[in-house]
């Protein structure tokens, strides 16, 4: 930090090599978002946020759950301060999150896009605070403003398949020149919980579909319907989000039986809800395939794991964490079972344990098709995996287990559009293992090829793999 800047401009770049790795391939290349949470309304709106606590910290569970561990009170983080005095709360704990990953994003997300490159804390929150908001003001600072700013290319928001997505369709009119294309996230339909809540859903999805769900082919039914409407607005990609995938993949008669009378209410239990879960994944993962999608599994979270406060504030505030699932046999199961008749889908699987991470890189090795390019990928560190650490184990599994040079890259997954950050800090963490790499002999000290390779990792290999 020579130059005095918190985020200086060969951040996390320890060699020659790294850094023109960096400023001369990887730095300048487009971003394909492929998954995230962003609103498709306040992109099709163009929000414009009243204050950067609205754009920086609602929503942000990872700024949360510091800031609880930092004592900070819940008026402070999602109660009724005012947004100025949440921001001074989290200002006044920034200099304690030292070395968690949080320090770097909030002075990266600072830097770009507010152009503020010193140290966040108590002394400095309010000039930043109002700096930041005369930014937001500005028509470059609006939702689509920001997304060209970061030089987005493509936005995969994650959708429920009741969406009317007339955001989207919106987006569509307006010829927004960035790909916002909807994801398709059946997982309400196949996760049988509480009986009340799921028939609540199920009766949503039949309006939405305009099919009588009164039993699982019905049910299958009024799913394929809902995959051709999100294909017909552009949907090419689909997302779970499970513990693990179903042990199960089939039903008998007497099940499928079952079920139409829990669906009717004359049964509040399902004897086997595995099974559903695995019978239904199935059938719409066929479907996929048919599409041509690309299917999405994040696995291994252990969530709302804090009881009383998921009843106080609802799911995703915070209290989830790393669960050590057993993968492995179900995993290869559920994609063996599509193998035997060709239909195993382009596939993504994202591991949170690291523990299982040469699990899940020498899987996707078993279902390479001679046809499609890295058919099958291990997804980059996920949610408490996405920091330094976790990049550089995920990538070097992969690269021992599997070819690196296939691999799709990175991806926000988050609710924030300042989020982008990210996409540079894993861009820098790659070229520090090449660059490293190269000046040590490792790899070839040949620039152009290695670069090639950051190229294809940081936009290239996605936007092929996406079909864009």
């Amino acid at each position: 930090m020579k130059d005095g800047a918190v985020i200086p401009e060969d951040f996390l770049l320890y060699s020659e090599k790294a850094k023109i790795l960096y400023h001369d391939y990887a730095k300048d290349m487009p971003i394909i978002d492929y998954h995230n949470h962003l609103p498709p309304q306040e992109i099709a709106e163009n929000k414009k946020f009243k204050n950067i606590t609205e754009i920086w910290l609602k929503g942000d569970h990872y700024k949360w759950r510091a800031m609880r561990t930092l004592a900070v009170n819940e008026r402070f983080i999602t109660g009724d301060a005012s947004d100025e005095e949440k921001f001074n709360a989290w200002a006044k704990v920034v200099p304690a999150t030292i070395r968690n990953p949080l320090f770097h994003w909030t002075h990266m997300e600072l830097k770009n896009p507010f152009g503020v490159n010193s140290f966040l804390n108590e002394g400095s929150a309010k000039e930043i605070y109002q700096h930041s908001n005369q930014l937001l003001a500005q028509d470059n600072f609006s939702t689509q403003g920001l997304l060209k700013q970061f030089n987005v290319k493509m936005v995969g928001t994650t959708d429920d398949p009741t969406d009317s997505l007339a955001y989207h369709k919106a987006l569509i009119d307006q010829n927004f020149e960035i790909k916002v294309k909807p994801s398709f996230r059946p997982d309400k339909s196949l996760i049988i919980g509480d009986a009340a809540t799921y028939r609540a859903y199920i009766a949503k999805l039949s309006a939405a579909s305009g099919v009588e769900i009164k039993d699982v082919e019905s049910l299958i039914a009024a799913l394929r319907n809902r995959i051709d409407f999100f294909a017909a607005h552009g949907c090419s990609i689909s997302d779970h989000g499970l513990t693990t995938v179903p042990a199960k993949l089939t039903l008998t008669d007497a099940q499928k039986s079952e079920f139409a009378k829990f669906l009717s209410g004359a049964v509040d239990t399902f004897s086997d809800t595995d099974a559903f879960a695995g019978y239904v994944l199935t059938a719409v993962s066929k479907i996929y395939h048919e599409k041509g999608w690309v299917q999405q599994f994040h696995l291994g979270a252990i969530r709302n794991n804090n009881h009383g406060m998921m009843r106080q504030l609802g799911p995703d505030t915070g209290y989830d964490s790393i669960g050590d699932f057993k993968q492995a046999q179900s995993l290869s199961n559920f994609l063996g079972n599509l193998s035997l008749d060709d239909q195993l889908a382009k596939t993504i699987i994202y591991n949170l344990n690291p523990a299982d991470n040469d699990v899940f890189a020498t899987m996707i090795g078993n279902f390479a098709d001679g046809k499609t390019k890295g058919k099958v990928q291990f997804g980059s560190g996920w949610w408490f995996l996405d920091q330094k650490d976790g990049m550089e184990k995920q990538l070097n599994s992969l690269s021992n287990m599997g070819v690196l040079s296939t691999f799709v890259g990175m991806l926000t997954d988050s609710r924030s559009f300042l989020s982008y950050s990210r996409h540079e800090y894993f861009r820098r963490v790659l070229c520090n293992l090449l660059g490293s790499e190269m000046e040590n002999g490792q790899i070839p000290d040949d620039e152009k090829w290695i670069g090639k390779i950051v190229q294809d990792i940081s936009y290239n290999n996605a936007k092929e793999y996406f079909s864009l």
